[in-house]
């Protein structure tokens, strides 16, 4: 079960359809309701990723917000957040008879209303890789008319109207001016974003925009003084429990994810999956998506109080957790537990022994690779 905790319904199995993820499609699959024509909200859109550079994409089409901090302001359950999401239509369509009005519905900041017909009722078909929210139901676009004009933030206006920037710099003063992650993700999955625009696979500019926002941050974190004492966070969101230990030193991060017994990317045992790094990153992360935004998460917290750290983030994922939702789960749980007040430890030791109380087990301890080394390792704080 190690390759499905990787790969989390991508399909490196070659089977044709994941038979983990049967089981939330055939849940999900009821509540479609099946249609030739949308007239309603689009809040979003979404890019595929099949065939690329040759891809499709379309509007998001629901009468409903798609952005998950909504969700967590309103206190949805897991069952609320399918339920939308299982509602949810995505339009597909060659990308240049769709482009202007795509880029339309992303730079507005208030859903803006459509009006679509598609070439046949659309079908219940669930598209979800372990970083995009699933979407229920998809339909070939015929047409498609986008009704009223958006409403544009000006930084918003004005960043995406620099041409002169590059992607990484838009990302960045779009973040510093306050737009949120969700956002900038939209921005850039719509092509509104760098100098050689064109638009990209939600899934990979979620991601994108995670890692480029972090590495900015990495930048500024590793001026700062170190954290004055070894704290440990934690919180947890839809049976994700994210445990997080900074210790005093420069930056390091490590990332360590376990899937309990029966979860839904586990087997009959826990499976266990790590990586870390120091301040460069080589290679995509075998957590996938979870890594990137659990790091952001950090991030903005280190920030925010102007200081650097050794890093150990453990994500326990527990049954409760039925079906994928998506990275931000991971984004906004890690979020949750840096906002609570910490605990402070003596040692390195009591750090450990709190986060294995947290988290439920301790199977996790050895498979990190950054405990034995800040065991033995001496910082110049050992000789103030």
């Amino acid at each position: 079960m190690m390759r499905c905790a990787e790969c989390k319904g991508k399909g490196m199995c070659g089977l044709p359809r994941c038979p983990i993820v049967s089981r939330f499609h055939a849940q999900a699959a009821s509540m479609a309701k099946p249609s030739a024509s949308y007239q309603g909200s689009s809040p979003s859109v979404f890019i595929g990723s099949f065939g690329y550079p040759d891809v499709r994409g379309g509007p998001l089409l629901i009468n409903d917000s798609d952005n998950p901090p909504d969700w967590i302001r309103q206190n949805l359950g897991m069952e609320d957040i399918v339920g939308i999401r299982a509602r949810t239509l995505r339009g597909s369509s060659a990308l240049p008879a769709v482009a202007g009005d795509l880029q339309e519905i992303a730079l507005s900041s208030v859903p803006l209303d459509v009006d679509v017909a598609f070439e046949r009722p659309v079908a219940f078909s669930l598209s979800f890789d372990g970083t995009v929210a699933p979407v229920g139901m998809t339909g070939s676009v015929k047409s498609m008319d986008v009704i009223g004009s958006a409403k544009v933030e000006r930084v918003v206006d004005r960043i995406t109207s620099d041409t002169d920037l590059v992607a990484t710099e838009a990302c960045v003063a779009l973040k510093d001016s306050a737009v949120d992650v969700y956002q900038i993700s939209k921005l850039m999955t719509a092509g509104l974003l760098g100098r050689k625009r064109k638009f990209v696979p939600t899934r990979w500019a979620i991601t994108a925009v995670d890692d480029t926002l972090s590495i900015n941050l990495k930048k500024e974190i590793a001026r700062f003084p170190p954290v004055e004492e070894i704290l440990v966070f934690s919180g947890e969101i839809f049976g994700n429990r994210i445990a997080c230990i900074l210790v005093p030193g420069d930056w390091k991060y490590e990332m360590i994810e376990v899937w309990g017994k029966h979860t839904l990317w586990g087997g009959e045992e826990d499976v266990i999956v790590q990586d870390r790094e120091g301040m460069t990153k080589s290679g995509y992360s075998p957590i996938t998506g979870a890594y990137y935004s659990a790091r952001l998460a950090v991030y903005e917290y280190l920030k925010s109080i102007r200081r650097c750290a050794r890093v150990i983030v453990v994500r326990s994922v527990s049954n409760e957790y039925w079906a994928p939702l998506g990275s931000w789960v991971i984004r906004e749980a890690t979020r949750k537990a840096m906002a609570a007040p910490p605990l402070a430890c003596p040692t390195l030791d009591a750090a450990v022994a709190r986060t294995v109380t947290v988290i439920g087990s301790g199977a996790w301890v050895a498979h990190s690779t950054l405990i034995p080394e800040l065991r033995t390792q001496r910082t110049l704080n050992h000789f103030w």
